[in-house]
């Protein structure tokens, strides 16, 4: 017979990945919310102190340059995305199925963070 005992580690791994997956989407929304309000005042500031004759700012240059930091960034995300495939399949391969609960329930948990900070 299956007791409640048998699954403890299989259920403490799941409520433990959606956990940490929750703290992580909400800390990083947090992150970008700030990071976002900075970048903007940065920007704000420097509109204001060009509209007052302070410092003279090449936006065609400062579009070019945020442009090519964007894309390698969105790159770098391309790649990164490239190489969690791969984990997955050498995960696979391995025959590491303990692993597959805690990262999809760490994945789900990270997305209701994401979604609810």
């Amino acid at each position: 017979m299956i007791t409640v005992t048998d699954f403890a580690p299989f259920i403490g791994t799941i409520g433990g990945g959606f956990m940490a997956g929750v703290l992580v989407g909400y800390a990083l929304k947090k992150v970008i919310r700030i990071m976002a309000v900075v970048v903007g005042l940065f920007i704000a500031g420097l509109a204001y102190l060009q509209y007052q004759g302070i410092i003279h700012v090449d936006w065609v240059k400062f579009q070019t340059v945020t442009q090519s930091g964007l894309a390698t960034i969105a790159d770098t995300i391309m790649h990164i995305s490239t190489n969690i495939g791969a984990l997955n399949t050498a995960i696979s391969n391995l025959g590491l199925s303990e692993i597959i609960p805690l990262t999809s329930s760490a994945s789900a948990g990270f997305m209701l963070g994401i979604s609810r900070g």
